[in-house]
């Protein structure tokens, strides 16, 4: 069987990431609250972002995509202030209003986002990154964790003036 491609698994982690948010939200209008797929869903998006401004944007960049990146780079910092209010959500505990109105927020930027990303990033992955990258990118997704206290590149500006 053929190495999945980078744009397959980055796919494939988009859709994980929506389902574990939509099992979460299904148990909550169940009436429970079982913060494991949420949490789950969070670290796996943090982790993907990681993935994403690492491994994919510089090459992707360099080979010309400035613009889209800039956005990419852009929604990432929007969707990491979206998962930390989850977090503080579930620190509480006990909003589950707030709860499921940030995480079908949460699920609608990722909506817009991953509709521009799949389409016009990955492809463009796939031929500016160097065979090494992609490579350590895959190495990665099967075994790599993110650096603790890694925050993504718009989140770590997010109280500086917007470009």
């Amino acid at each position: 069987m053929p190495e999945e491609t980078v744009s397959a698994v980055l796919e494939r982690e988009h859709r994980d990431i929506d389902g574990a948010i939509e099992v979460f939200l299904q148990k909550l209008d169940a009436g429970t609250v079982q913060p494991e797929p949420l949490t789950a869903a969070l670290a796996a998006l943090r982790r993907h972002i990681y993935i994403e401004e690492v491994f994919v944007f510089p090459p992707v960049r360099e080979a010309g995509l400035v613009m889209p990146i800039f956005v990419m780079l852009r929604e990432h910092g929007d969707l990491w202030q979206t998962m930390d209010a989850l977090t503080e959500l579930l620190t509480v505990g006990s909003d589950t209003a707030g709860l499921r109105e940030t995480c079908r927020r949460l699920l609608a930027q990722l909506d817009q986002h991953n509709a521009k990303e799949e389409p016009i990033i990955y492809p463009q992955a796939a031929t500016a990154l160097p065979a090494h990258t992609a490579a350590e990118l895959l190495r990665f997704v099967d075994t790599g964790r993110t650096p603790d206290g890694w925050v993504c590149q718009r989140a770590a500006g997010l109280s500086q003036p917007s470009d």
